[in-house]
């Protein structure tokens, strides 16, 4: 028999597994986040996890918050050097080896993979208003962003985003895209209440200010400011030359395991579950927020080469993924972000990966994350210390370019539960990236394990990265005012450049 003819079989063989693939389709209608996270545990081979702390001190399995047993897992993957053990010593080596290996384990472990074949968005502008913010005439756009879903008529996917811009603008302005941000009354869809906002929840939606299952109370947001607060940031923003585009996140990817089978991910797949490496919401979030940026990109009032990026608890973890993956955006505005954002996943200190891994956060992840909050599986088991990433190397991601990491305290709602600590950690383990590029960092010595946090309300403000901690709860309100200073100093935008 010749070599060829050993491989015949291999044609029918693959049709045949084909048609029984086609025969076994999951009926997902019905499905719930338990049915979908159990079914990611089967295709993985794990049976069971690692349950995830409590966020109630009171609680017998509550979370650590002991600096003295806050690091199981000291030595982080050193982000300048290649999997072959070369050091990486010139900024062509990080953007033609080193990011590329990076990018790749976030893609395969820990966020996903945007597939291939995801359907073409086209915007169409569905309002136009005139309106004032502060003491500024605006012009606003409500904007849908229609998925193209002739693959699966069944599911379908309109983007919502608003865009506002000073009416008296001498040229195009830059612009900060909100994940779930304020815009003027006249423009607004009916938004849900998002983390680190005022307003009333809409249907389905995650209470404001909520962290995420199984953390403590003291991390939900305010329902409305202090009557001493600065004024919102879509006023700041406008004041100051800016456009402001809100994008609502749950318009791309519902914020729960169930919807994992609709929304885009599950048009992409046809209602059918995910595999392990595909995307999960955050990802999903941040690929919205690109087409976002695509039609920015086409409007005249933009400056397109200026457009940040904003969110705050599980949308500040997705601002930072989405100014990781996408270069386009020149800013971003990281807000209380905590596990799966900024704070290193190596760290015993709040919530944990086993929290990601379980059935009320993991649609934000892979599903090939849940492998390392895995007690026992058909590959025995792993810790957060086997992840080959972590949050210092998605904040490296973002180098040269302007990123602000923020946190409030715990005494005001922002929980210890987030671990400011361990997310400027992370920021520091970045600093090297950020040099090599040729930017400015921190300003503070390189060496993680000794890093100590900065006073709160004391900023380090110097370079393209950026740390503050304010004195104020889950919210990066605080902080706008020392942001926008900060991100014009480095943009060159203001005097003639800014509205009058």
């Amino acid at each position: 028999m010749n070599s060829a003819s050993k491989f015949m079989p291999a044609i029918p063989v693959l049709a045949l597994l084909a048609g029984l693939y086609a025969q076994t389709a999951i009926d997902t209608k019905n499905w719930t986040a338990a049915d979908d996270h159990q079914n990611m545990m089967d295709q993985l081979g794990i049976k069971a996890l690692r349950p995830g702390p409590s966020g109630n001190e009171r609680d017998a399995n509550h979370a650590n918050y002991d600096e003295a047993t806050a690091n199981p897992y000291p030595n982080l993957p050193d982000v300048l050097t290649l999997k072959n053990g070369k050091k990486v010593t010139a900024p062509a080596m990080w953007w033609n080896q080193r990011r590329p290996e990076i990018v790749a384990d976030f893609e395969r472990e820990v966020i996903g993979r945007i597939p291939g074949n995801v359907p073409k968005v086209t915007w169409e502008v569905t309002k136009t208003a005139e309106a004032q913010v502060g003491s500024s005439p605006v012009v606003g756009k409500q904007l849908i962003g229609h998925v193209d879903n002739a693959s699966y008529p069944g599911i379908e996917v309109q983007i919502q985003m608003t865009l506002v811009v000073p009416a008296g603008r001498k040229g195009p302005v830059p612009v900060m895209m909100m994940f779930g941000g304020r815009t003027i009354p006249e423009i607004a869809f009916p938004f849900p209440a998002f983390p680190g906002r005022a307003g009333a929840r809409g249907p389905g939606a995650p209470r404001a200010g909520a962290p995420g299952p199984g953390a403590p109370a003291g991390g939900r947001a305010p329902m409305a400011p202090p009557p001493n607060a600065d004024p919102p940031a879509l006023e700041q923003l406008i004041a100051d030359g800016w456009g402001v585009a809100t994008i609502n996140p749950n318009s791309i990817q519902a914020d729960n395991g169930a919807g994992l089978t609709k929304g885009i991910i599950g048009l992409v797949n046809k209602g059918q579950p995910r595999k392990p490496d595909d995307w999960g919401a955050l990802r999903a979030w941040g690929w919205g927020a690109s087409r976002g940026l695509d039609y920015l990109e086409t409007d005249h009032a933009v400056n397109a080469k200026q457009v940040g990026i904003e969110g705050v608890s599980r949308y500040g973890k997705a601002a930072l993924v989405t100014m990781a993956f996408d270069t386009r955006f020149a800013v971003v505005l990281i807000g209380s972000s905590g596990e799966g954002g900024a704070k290193l996943h190596r760290r015993n200190w709040g919530e944990a990966v086993e929290n990601l891994t379980g059935s009320g956060e993991y649609h934000w992840m892979a599903g090939n994350f849940l492998k390392y909050g895995a007690s026992e599986a058909s590959f025995g088991s792993k810790t957060p210390g086997d992840l080959p990433v972590d949050a210092h190397e998605l904040l490296a991601l973002c180098a040269p370019r302007l990123t602000f990491v923020s946190y409030g305290v715990p005494e005001k709602g922002d929980a210890k539960w987030l671990d400011h600590e361990g997310s400027f950690m992370a920021a520091v383990a970045a600093q090297p990236v950020f040099r090599l590029l040729g930017a400015k960092d921190l300003g503070v010595p390189d060496d993680y394990h000794t890093a100590k946090m900065p006073a709160v309300n004391v900023a380090l403000l110097d370079g393209q990265l950026a740390w503050r901690q304010h004195d104020g709860g889950h919210t990066d309100g605080p902080n706008w005012k020392y942001f926008i200073p900060w991100a014009d100093k480095f943009l060159k935008h203001g005097g003639e450049e800014k509205s009058r």
